[in-house]
């Protein structure tokens, strides 16, 4: 996946998440029906785009964050507002996420359709088992105890949770 072939709509800019943005970010998040446990603005990257063609008045239409743990990041909370998907915008804040990031890369989604579009991106599934065992550090706890949860629901309630990898761009 290239990034020099994405752009967004016109009227909108990609940025880092401000204060200001908390409630925008975790009432998309909401409406995603994600994960609201871990949300911390700091670790966000926005999409901002003009409302209704007005020059002053912006909205947030997209979101994700990349989570930092003890030797890894994950990539989490990306959410495109409905009326905004099929624009690329997804896309784009993916590939932003995967060139910011400092540390392997993890992901955990839902199904097999989110699997296939991370997959463009060179995310790969991987089995909880070989989840990066990082020990805990100052601050930071390991990737594995988050999916922890995650693997117990996908074993006791076939929830179709699916970990991968970012092992490069294919």
């Amino acid at each position: 996946m290239n990034q020099s072939n994405l752009s967004l709509p016109s009227g909108c800019i990609l940025r880092k998440a401000t204060s200001g943005d908390q409630w925008s970010i975790r009432l998309l998040v909401f409406s995603a029906k994600l994960d609201p446990t871990q949300l911390n603005w700091q670790q966000f990257w926005v999409v901002e785009c003009n409302a209704y063609g007005g020059q002053s008045l912006r909205n947030l239409v997209a979101c994700g964050q990349l989570r930092n743990f003890s030797g890894a990041q994950e990539l989490g909370s990306l959410v495109v507002a409905s009326p905004w998907r099929g624009r690329g915008l997804g896309t784009l804040l993916t590939q932003h996420l995967i060139n910011t990031a400092t540390q392997p890369l993890y992901l955990e989604c839902l199904g097999e359709r989110l699997a296939q579009f991370y997959s463009r991106f060179g995310f790969v599934p991987i089995s909880f088992e070989d989840l990066p065992q990082f020990p805990k550090t100052k601050g930071k706890s390991s990737l594995k105890g988050k999916f922890r949860f995650s693997q117990l629901a996908k074993r006791l309630f076939k929830v179709p949770v699916v970990f991968m990898e970012h092992r490069g761009n294919s």
